[in-house]
């Protein structure tokens, strides 16, 4: 791969997008082989992934301008479904995902960042829809997630004005879960990954697909969805290791994903 790097720290992997000169943006190319790098992540081991961009700049800009200026409907339908494809299948994939948004989060970059369960900032880090000032609309779920995320009517004023937030406001509105100085931040997003990781990973996987699953249903079915999952986990031999740690009170040695 050619623009995005992938690393592993025991059980926490890094993915990278790496096209500083473009400020990060999303071309088909970067879209393919962040497809590859997730579906490339061995569950087995990788517990948690932090996703970030290359620089002190830029998360991610946006997608690429001069690759979509030219499309016609069919082709700009068939690019948003590529984009829209490769973000389910981060918001969906099985373990965590954090995102370190290192400056410029607009257009594609804030529809990438909330396709990751957890979001956290640098204080130089700006978020915008700013596509109605190019004459689309944004086309990678940004006025989906980001109405669910803060709600509809700040959504409304952010797409429909092309306004620009800072990580202050993305702070005060929900939009991210911390800031942190621009230094600190992939710091801060390795330990919270690694916390994550240090919990029984079959709990954790659990409970992402309760909360994702449980959200697109009625509180009665959510509930239910939730029993199943709960069931599950019971007779794991995390599930035998962890209670009997605590009831002996000890730490956990260490969860073995089984």
């Amino acid at each position: 791969m050619e623009m995005i790097k992938f690393e592993q720290r025991d059980h926490v992997g890094i993915v990278t997008i790496d096209r500083p000169k473009a400020l990060n943006a999303l071309n088909s190319q970067v879209l393919d082989e962040l497809n590859e790098v997730f579906d490339s992540i061995d569950l087995n081991t990788v517990r948690a992934v932090v996703l970030t961009g290359s620089g002190e700049k830029s998360f991610v800009a946006g997608a690429d301008i001069g690759e979509m200026s030219n499309l016609s409907v069919e082709e700009g339908e068939a690019f948003g479904k590529k984009g829209n494809d490769v973000f389910r299948k981060i918001e969906l994939f099985p373990i965590p995902v954090i995102a370190a948004v290192n400056g410029f989060a607009l257009g594609g970059g804030c529809e990438l960042s909330m396709s990751c369960d957890i979001r956290i900032c640098s204080d130089n880090a700006v978020f915008g829809q700013p596509e109605v000032g190019l004459g689309i609309t944004p086309g990678f779920g940004g006025t989906q997630r980001l109405a669910r995320l803060i709600g509809p009517g700040k959504a409304k004023e952010m797409i429909y004005s092309a306004k620009n937030i800072k990580a202050d406001e993305a702070y005060r509105v929900g939009l991210v879960n911390n800031v942190y100085p621009q230094a600190e931040l992939m710091d801060e997003a390795l330990k919270l990954a690694g916390k994550i990781a240090s919990n029984a990973p079959i709990a954790v996987r659990a409970c992402k697909e309760a909360i994702n699953e449980g959200l697109q249903v009625d509180m009665d079915k959510a509930i239910v969805v939730e029993e199943k999952l709960f069931g599950k986990c019971f007779k794991t031999e995390d599930q035998i290791e962890g209670m009997k740690a605590f009831l002996e009170k000890r730490k956990v040695e260490g969860f073995k994903n089984k």
